[in-house]
């Protein structure tokens, strides 16, 4: 299933793209063994969450609506931002993906969501900090808080994502503001783990 997937992303999606993507994977299998999730769920969701990437906007508008998604506003005028929600469409009808807390997580993984599962969140986190982001002493911090509280993390990234959006006055879809409200009362009431139980994060191969 893996190969046949990033076949289908080497045709759909530009080189750097698949290099993100395997990025994501990668760092959504090591956030998934630090914080006790499946790992395979979150392999697989971090592997296909940018399925519909680059499909065009008018493709994403139809594919929305055809699947009788809810398409607000916001996400009308920017249709880019369906491509989550179409991805997991395509997760679901071309490769045969059935496990809901997958596919919800590929739906989730652009603006979050409150309430949304520790997959979610994992698959969330791991596309704003994967290594290909960048590096730079905020990214690195924030990827130390990955390990040590989620729920942090999310907050985090959605801050960092806020900020960007912000200062290139880009319009801000109102769930991402949930979102960041919720992870950051999650955070308060989180207890951290030890820190011999933190591992660093190793990049060196995907």
């Amino acid at each position: 299933m893996r190969e046949q997937v990033i076949t289908w992303l080497q045709n759909n999606v530009s080189p750097h793209r698949l290099e993100h993507i395997l990025g994501v994977e990668k760092m959504c299998i090591k956030l998934a063994h630090c914080h006790q999730i499946n790992p395979e769920k979150a392999a697989q969701a971090g592997l296909m969450h940018d399925l519909a990437k680059f499909f065009p906007p008018s493709k994403l508008l139809a594919m929305a609506q055809a699947e009788k998604v809810d398409i607000d506003p916001v996400c009308a005028a920017n249709p880019h931002l369906l491509h989550a929600d179409v991805s997991a469409i395509v997760a679901k009808e071309h490769f045969g993906i059935k496990d809901e807390e997958v596919l919800t997580a590929i739906r989730n993984h652009t603006l979050g969501s409150p309430q949304m599962s520790d997959l979610s969140c994992i698959v969330f986190v791991a596309d704003a900090l994967e290594p290909n982001r960048g590096d730079n002493p905020e990214l690195a911090d924030m990827r130390r808080v990955s390990w040590q509280n989620l729920y942090k993390s999310v907050q985090q990234t959605c801050d960092y994502s806020l900020k960007y959006l912000l200062n290139s006055h880009r319009p801000i879809h109102p769930r991402a503001i949930l979102t960041r409200n919720w992870a950051l009362h999650q955070s308060q009431q989180s207890v951290e783990p030890q820190p011999d139980l933190i591992k660093p994060l190793e990049y060196n191969n995907h």
